[in-house]
């Protein structure tokens, strides 16, 4: 049958050869033999349909029969459901079960919430009567029924872990349990309060074991202790009994000093422990023995005949007290027997081992913990190395600090310009605490007393840095560093008046920071070959000598501007030098010119001795230059001059030079004692003493001399401008032909 139904390919049906061609149009001989062949082709088909139903006549049958049931079945059901759907749109069952249903929930939700609130009420019934019953253990004095009581109550109220969905009732039951808890500790903590008392008047300690508080009598120590932990107060009712004993009994027996020693006494009622003196009190905890036999001692009576040998009693107390212990041992005790010298470091090991011996003692009695935490002692002396170098680091900047302070930064007579020892022997050869060597200068200079000796502990600590181990080292070297700081935070302070003023203290300082320096910058080469080898590359110092020269170099700038500004309101009093011929003027502008040279023989006196002769001479130049500068510009600034009046100038500065001599001597160059020295290299030195005194040869120099000067340069070489010859020559001689003349000749000079 399959092949009945296959798809009838039309070109099959065509005899045409060229129907290749799809678009080509069939003639109407093929479309009648298409015709023919399809109808031939229907009538075979038929032909087999008929065979095939006939030969399947039973099967089609039966399946005709299922079919006719299937039918008759359907019908049925559909009038079956037509039937129910009939009854149930006449009696709607489905509603009045759904009600049934409902009733129901809400029945057994109703019962269920009253079998809840009868379940509250009972339990609230309950709680009320525990807490009664509570209260009532608490006036009978049956403090351990209501400690377990209350800590019952806690979990079951919920104490800590409130919920604001939860009935009132259990508000006001929770409010009831703390006022049963404060009352229980109020009373537990009085009970504690009277069973350990202090006498001061017989030097003991007493533990009553029968109490009564409150017409509550008979009450047991032990039993208020046992309370107090069901409770969760035990540390809070140990907290005055551990004060007590550390400010009663530890602290005094740490800082005696003298040993003291525990007299034990015990009966059924009581037991006391007595402090008195020991029979060795002549002598001193040196190895910490004798202490730590004596604070064991006090603990075994604690765990004895307050904790009961209960061991969460005694830890509980140890909490409490032994970071206090052993901070007083520490400080007391432990840190004044460090070595002050690292050959004593291998006498402390005895210590060490006293200590350890100690804490273990402590273990065994369950005072601190088992593990290393609580090795307060040990670890601290374990590290006495570090403690060692840690005090010696604090002496060193203590001592550095004391020297600065006491120090009044002054110097002997003798070593000032007219002292014996200067006038014998003079910087370069004097010899005293205030001499020291510059290492890369080669020359000498005066320091204060509290710079040298500072320097001289610096270098005794650097030494110890070499013989020492890494740490110590290290703590050392920071001691150094820490100490030569100090100066720059000291001093400035301490002298910051004397540096507002022209005086000898200021220039001292300035000595201290360059010597400070020079030796800075010789420390690397001096130590640190020696040096522990893992700090050669961290050891640096080189950082700290450019401070000090600049410090060094501001005090000394601070001081020539003092002058310079001291100088110039001097002979800012002159006016200009102007009017000179007139008495009143002249008196004033010689005074000026006298407060210019008691100045500067002022600062002579104070620098030259102090200052090395290069920094003196650099120093004296810079303030000369200033002071004849700015003369010679007053002078030249006068627009008109009489010829008296010049003369009175040219004795004014005459005056001047003169009054300045021994000032002129010191700055030779060479022996500063030489009166041996050339004015030509003293000029050079001071460019506006070679204008000044060729200004003085000017104010009674003919015309025609004074442009020839011009014309050979000698003025130009002197410091004069073009500008200041020409005014100068029109202030002092009056308009006329050679005048122009000569100021004609000035102009056209070609140079």
């Amino acid at each position: 049958m399959e092949s009945l139904f296959d798809a009838i390919n039309i070109h099959d049906l065509l005899s045409a050869q060229d129907l290749s061609d799809r678009n080509s149009p069939l003639s109407a001989p093929d479309l009648r033999l298409l015709i023919d062949r399809v109808e031939s082709h229907s009538l075979q088909i038929r032909s087999q349909v008929q065979s095939y139903l006939a030969s399947h006549h039973d099967d089609f049958a039966t399946l005709f029969s299922l079919c006719n049931d299937a039918v008759l079945q359907t019908v049925k059901v559909s009038d079956d459901l037509t039937g129910v759907l009939r009854l149930v749109s006449e009696r709607p069952a489905d509603v009045e079960v759904r009600e049934v249903v409902d009733e129901m929930k809400s029945k057994s939700e109703e019962l269920k919430v009253k079998r809840e609130l009868l379940g509250l009420v009972g339990t609230i019934v309950s709680l009320n009567q525990r807490l009664e019953s509570v209260k009532e253990a608490l006036k009978n004095g049956k403090f351990q029924f209501a400690a377990e009581g209350l800590k019952e109550l806690k979990v079951a109220l919920r104490i800590g872990d409130e919920d604001d969905r939860e009935p009132l009732v259990y508000g006001l039951l929770r409010n009831e349990w703390s006022q049963c808890f404060e009352e229980i500790q109020e009373l537990l903590v009085k009970f504690m309060e009277k069973a350990v008392r202090f006498d001061g008047d017989l030097n003991q300690i007493e533990v009553k074991y029968h109490l009564e508080v409150h017409n509550l009598s008979g009450i047991q120590l032990q039993m208020v202790l046992e309370a107090m932990e069901v409770v969760g107060i035990l540390e809070y009712g140990l907290v005055k009994v551990a004060d007590l004993m550390i400010k009663y009994v530890i602290t005094p027996f740490i800082n005696r000093g003298q040993p003291l020693s525990f007299l034990e006494e015990l009966d059924q009622d009581s037991a006391v422990l007595k402090i008195v003196p020991s029979p060795e009190s002549k002598l001193e905890y040196l190895d910490g023995e004798l202490l730590y036999s004596g604070i064991v001692l006090f603990i075994k009576f604690i765990y004895r005949s307050i904790c009961f040998q209960n061991s969460s009693w005694i830890r509980t107390f140890g909490r409490l007290t032994w970071p206090r212990i052993s901070d007083l041992i520490i400080s007391s005790f432990l840190s004044k027997v460090v070595p002050t010298d690292a050959s004593k470091l291998p006498d402390f090991q005895k210590i060490i081992k006293c200590t350890s011996d100690f804490e273990k003692a402590l273990k065994e009695l369950m005072f601190i913990s088992s593990d290393d935490k609580d090795n307060r002692l040990s670890n601290f002396a374990e590290n006495v190395e570090v403690h060692f170098a840690f005090k010696k680091k604090t002496e060193i900047l203590a001592k550095a600090r004391n020297l600065l302070l006491e120090c009044d930064f002054s110097i002997p007579q003798e070593y000032t310009r007219d002292g014996s020892i200067w006038k014998n022997e003079g910087t370069s050869t004097l010899s005293s605490s205030h001499v020291v060597d510059l290492i890369f200068l080669s020359e000498r200079c005066l320091v204060s007393k509290a710079a040298k000796q500072l320097m001289e502990l610096i270098h005794q600590t650097l030494q110890d840095v070499c013989l020492s181990s890494t740490r110590v080292a290290m703590e050392f070297y920071h001691a150094a560093r820490d100490a030569i700081l100090l100066y720059e935070v000291v001093v400035p302070v301490k002298l910051e008046r004397q540096l507002g003023g022209i005086n000898q203290v200021a220039v001292l300082m300035h000595n201290d920071c360059l010597y400070l320096s020079q030796e800075i910058l010789g420390f690397a080469f001096e130590y640190r070959t020696d040096f522990p080898s893992s700090m050669k590359e961290h050891a640096v110092f080189a950082d700290l000598a450019p401070r000090f020269q600049l410090l060094a170099e501001d005090i000394l700038q601070r001081q020539v501007h003092l002058v310079i500004y001291n100088l110039k309101e001097a002979i800012d009093s002159a006016d200009g030098f102007q009017n000179t011929h007139q008495m009143q003027q002249f008196e004033s502008a010689k005074f000026s010119i006298d407060q210019v040279v008691f100045i500067l023989e002022k600062v002579h006196i104070i620098w030259e001795p102090l200052l090395l002769p290069s920094t003196y001479r650099k120093s004296m130049c810079t303030v000369l230059e200033s002071v004849f500068s700015r003369i010679a510009r007053d002078i030249l600034l006068i627009d008109d001059m009489a010829a008296e009046e010049t003369l009175q100038l040219q004795r004014l500065i005459h005056l001047m030079l003169e009054s300045l001599s021994s000032l002129f001597e010191s700055l030779a160059t060479g022996d500063p004692n030489s009166h041996e020295f050339s004015a030509e290299s003293l000029e050079n030195l001071i460019p506006s003493l070679r204008k000044i005194r060729k200004l003085s040869e000017l104010l009674d120099m003919p015309l025609k001399s004074i442009t020839a000067s011009w014309e050979n340069k000698e003025l130009l070489s002197c410091g004069f401008t073009i500008t200041e010859v020409e005014d100068f020559i029109k202030a002092i001689f009056a308009d006329s032909p050679l005048r122009k003349d000569c100021l004609r000749r000035i102009q056209n000079a070609n140079f």
